[in-house]
C-alpha cells in the first residue's frame, strides 16, 4: 500500500564537530499494509514527524522513493497526493480567520449537504449543530480544533490518514475518545492509519508500533514486544510525569 524505499533526507550540519552534512532520515525502508494502524514513536529528533512529512509531500527526500499503491509519488505535490487519497493531521492545526467550520467541512467533503455535514459532526463526537457555524479561530479550545481537523480528514474518506501527535494541546480526558475515533475509522473503512505519538494509548491501539531512532526503523512489532525498548528510552506522554510510578500517561 505504502512503501518507503532507501529514503534519505540530508541537511547542512552547523555543529562544529560535524562534517558539514548529516542525515535526518538515513536510508529508511518500510512497508505499510493496507487497512492497518501504525504508531510511529521514538526519541525527540529521531525523524518521526519528518517521516510523516516526507510521505505527505511537506518535505522532499534527498534520495529514495515514496511508493503509494505501486506508484512512485516522490515528486508529486501535496495536493496531488491528497487527490490520490492521502490526508494529514498537523500537530498544531491551522486556524482560519473568517472561515466557519461549515465552510471548511464543506470544502473537505465536497458537499454542502446538511445531512452529510451533521453525520461528520456525529462521527467525531460533536452533538451540537450550532458548532457548524463557529469560526475556526483562536477562540476554539485545543480539543475543538482537533475535532474539526479530524472531521475534515474523515470527510475526505482517505485511503491513508496521517496524524502527527494528535494529543498535542488537548486534555487527558479527550485522548481516549480520540483513540477510539481513529481506531473505529480505521477498522470500519479499512483506512491505513499512521499516528506519530509517544502516548501509550495510541501505541496500544496500533496494530504495529514502529520505533524510529536516528532516522532509521529500529524496531517494528506489537506494543508488548516494543515495551522493553520503549522503557529503556524513557518514552512518555508527558515528560514531567515520568517519575510517577504507575502513571497511565507514561509508557513505562
Amino acid at each position: 500500500m505504502l512503501e518507503l524505499k532507501d529514503l534519505f533526507l540530508t541537511v547542512d550540519d552547523e555543529k562544529p564537530e560535524g562534517n558539514g552534512r548529516r542525515n535526518i532520515i538515513d536510508g529508511m525502508n518500510f512497508k505499510f499494509e493496507k487497512g492497518k494502524m501504525y504508531a510511529i514513536t521514538g526519541p525527540n529528533g529521531s525523524g518521526k514527524t519528518t517521516t510523516a512529512k516526507l510521505i505527505m509531500g511537506l518535505m522532499s527526500p534527498t534520495s529514495g522513493q515514496v511508493m503509494f499503491e505501486g506508484a512512485d509519488i516522490s515528486s508529486l505535490t501535496i495536493d496531488e497526493r491528497a487527490k490520490k487519497g492521502i490526508s494529514y493531521g498537523f500537530q498544531n492545526p491551522a486556524r482560519f480567520k473568517g472561515i466557519t467550520f461549515r465552510d471548511l467541512l464543506s470544502i473537505a467533503a465536497g458537499t454542502d449537504s446538511e445531512e452529510a455535514l451533521v453525520n461528520f459532526l456525529t462521527r467525531v463526537g460533536i452533538c451540537s449543530m450550532d458548532f457548524l457555524d463557529k469560526p475556526v479561530d483562536s477562540k476554539l479550545s485545543g480539543g475543538e480544533i482537533k475535532k474539526i481537523e479530524m472531521a475534515t480528514i474523515i470527510a475526505r474518506s482517505p485511503k491513508l490518514a496521517i496524524y502527527d501527535e494528535p494529543d498535542t494541546g488537548i486534555d487527558l480526558w479527550t485522548i481516549g475518545p480520540m483513540v477510539d475515533l481513529i481506531k473505529r475509522e480505521q477498522t470500519e473503512n479499512q483506512t491505513t492509519t499512521i499516528v506519530v505519538s509517544h502516548n501509550r494509548a495510541f501505541l496500544e491501539a496500533a496494530d504495529e508500533v514502529v520505533l524510529i531512532k536516528a532516522g532509521k526503523v529500529a524496531f517494528h512489532g506489537l506494543f508488548n514486544q516494543a515495551l522493553p525498548i520503549l522503557t529503556d528510552l524513557s518514552l512518555c506522554t508527558y515528560k514531567s510525569s515520568c517519575e510517577v510510578d504507575g502513571d497511565a500517561r507514561c509508557v513505562r
